[in-house]
């Protein structure tokens, strides 16, 4: 057994981990149907296979249907409707894991991939799907990831998947390990993943000069914690901030069992070899301060998840999730933190709140030049939903300041808010039309919070709203 040099696998296995013979790498299920696809035999063994596909109610007595295929993907349909299936594939004496899905609709346009949340495939790392991010290659393809999490788990993997015809479907690329949280970006035409190395772990990064199929060994940019009760890097999917010669993102350092989480900033000079991490440079944390002008009323454990913005007069700022459901007001606020791009070791200054009807999950601000606003897409709340995060909402500012609604993209308020979730939105502008990618709980997800779906939706001529 040889020593790791990529980032890269395919799949990644751990040792002593039952991964199966046989890799069921994408699972896709809709109306009365799951379509999955699995990884062809390695090429020594490979020969002319054929594959027999086995699948049956789950818990099921009953002997398993069975059909055969020289392909590497399946689609099984005419099943029952909100349903949940176990199904596996065999070859010869190889045979893939058990698998699980549910079929039933789901709200957007393509399913990227699924993971049942009693599905035991990725349990080394977690039994959700989370961090989704979204991004244009600049060969044409449209690349998404997500990492595999649960609260407490090891939440270590990412699995890339990429689609050929702008999201209309979708194929399994790779996966990262260790990389949780990531976000992928294009730079001088290189395809970059930045991420943790886990919950509160390092921070790090790598790159992939094939599309997403190989990355080299990330370089740590930053050491976190060892584990998640201790304070360490904190980050989410958000755009890379091109401002004033440098690359910008932001981050911060804290935990939740230790109560707070401060914030920072990363930057590196645009010309600069991004693997190098003497290159990089750190805001120190900056923690959440209750005495700040407009700060909610009660125990609040601060701010997390912010977004990187240069706002109408020029200046580059941070705007962030702000939790406060336990205080006056419980929901409507963000905190916008000044970014000084001549001192990239100044820590950043709190400058004001906001008025925000999306502050308690992540979301994203873009500028979209053609309109002269800026957009956003947030699990929103009003007076008449304070809470939850089951309506899904595009809403827009001219001054990233005052903001309203446009519309709403997904209204599934009329379902229980404990159960159903859309959430942490990663979305791109291309000529007229909005695509994001969705973090999504639905059809029976362990809860609102811990999603069984990433899915991607397209909304054409989208100005047209504005």
């Amino acid at each position: 057994m040889l020593g790791v040099t990529s980032w890269s696998f395919h799949p990644y296995k751990p040792l002593l981990f039952d991964t199966g013979d046989i890799y069921i790498c994408r699972v896709c299920p809709g109306p009365g149907q799951i379509r999955f696809d699995w990884l062809p035999l390695p090429a020594a063994d490979r020969g002319n296979p054929v594959y027999t596909v086995r699948w049956r109610l789950r818990g099921s007595d009953a002997p398993f249907e069975t059909a055969k295929t020289r392909e590497t993907s399946m689609l099984l349909d005419n099943l029952a409707d909100e349903t949940d299936y176990e199904f596996a594939v065999d070859c010869g004496e190889r045979h893939s894991r058990l698998r699980l899905a549910r079929t039933g609709f789901v709200p957007g346009g393509s399913v990227v991939n699924y993971l049942h949340p009693e599905d035991g495939a990725y349990a080394f790392s977690g039994h959700c799907l989370c961090s989704p991010s979204l991004v244009r290659h600049p060969d044409g393809f449209l690349l998404a990831s997500m990492d595999v999490f649960q609260g407490g788990a090891p939440q270590d993997l990412t699995l890339l998947f990429r689609s050929d015809d702008d999201g209309e479907t979708w194929r399994y690329v790779s996966e990262l390990f260790p990389c949780f949280w990531g976000k992928l970006f294009v730079h001088r035409g290189s395809l970059y993943m930045l991420s943790c190395s886990t919950e509160y772990g390092d921070l790090l990064i790598g790159r992939s000069d094939d599309g997403g199929e190989t990355f080299s060994m990330p370089t740590v940019l930053l050491r976190g914690s060892s584990g998640f009760r201790q304070k360490g890097v904190h980050k989410n999917p958000q755009p890379v901030m091109r401002y004033h010669g440098r690359l910008w993102i932001t981050l911060e350092w804290g935990s939740w069992a230790s109560g707070t989480h401060a914030a920072m900033c990363a930057s590196v000079d645009e010309d600069a070899d991004l693997l190098d991490a003497s290159t990089w440079h750190f805001t120190p944390p900056v923690p959440y301060d209750p005495t700040w002008e407009g700060a909610a009323e009660g125990p609040s454990p601060g701010c997390i998840e912010g977004c990187p913005v240069v706002f109408p007069d020029g200046e580059l700022y941070n705007v962030m999730r702000y939790e406060i459901g336990g205080c006056k007001p419980s929901f409507g606020l963000a905190c916008v933190m000044k970014v000084f791009p001549d001192e990239p070791d100044r820590p950043l200054a709190f400058r004001r709140m906001i008025p925000f009807p999306g502050n308690h999950a992540k979301f994203e601000i873009q500028y979209d030049a053609l309109s002269g606003q800026y957009l956003s897409i947030v699990s929103y709340l009003d007076e008449g939903h304070p809470s939850g995060r089951n309506l899904l909402s595009l809403i827009a500012s001219e001054d990233c300041v005052s903001w309203h609604k446009i519309t709403d993209l997904f209204d599934y308020t009329q379902l229980p808010a404990s159960e159903v979730g859309f959430q942490y939105v990663d979305f791109l502008m291309e000529g007229d039309d909005l695509l994001f990618l969705t973090r999504t709980a639905f059809n029976r997800a362990a809860n609102f919070h811990d999603a069984n779906y990433s899915v991607f939706t397209r909304i054409k001529n989208f100005r047209r709203m504005l």
